[in-house]
């Protein structure tokens, strides 16, 4: 039995399978900042209110530790009164498992095209390209 010499990928191929997935880690980052709108209402905006530490709610303590970090209590204010929103969209989580999925299974049908070529290559010749029964 002759041993298995694996294909090798051209350069080009190696640096765009690359640069794609650094081009999709990249957009996948970015696309919630991309969704979620920072444009606030009128009112919002026309609404100047002037900040103080205990209208904040803000102990001696925590002051003394806000100002270290170099906050007033406007600047402070925009951190305290944003909290997270924790809430699940369900049309984003059902988009999300969607791309899952379908990411799952494109990688199971390609491993398993190219486990058959291996095996095609490895038990069959290694010059002969697989027949089609064994492409399915």
């Amino acid at each position: 039995m002759s041993n298995y010499i694996p294909k090798i990928q051209a350069k080009r191929g190696q640096l765009f399978d690359s640069l794609f997935i650094l081009v999709l880690v990249y957009v996948s980052l970015y696309i919630p900042l991309f969704l979620e709108s920072d444009v606030k209402s009128v009112e919002e905006t026309a609404q100047v209110q002037s900040y103080t530490w205990e209208a904040l709610g803000v102990s001696a303590v925590e002051q003394e530790q806000w100002q270290k970090l170099g906050h007033d209590p406007a600047s402070a204010a925009d951190i305290i009164n944003n909290k997270f929103d924790y809430t699940i969209d369900p049309l984003m989580l059902a988009i999300t498992a969607l791309v899952i999925i379908g990411y799952f299974f494109f990688v199971l049908r390609v491993s398993n095209k190219q486990y058959r070529e291996v095996i095609h290559e490895k038990f069959n010749g290694a010059n002969k390209q697989p027949d089609a029964e064994a492409r399915q």
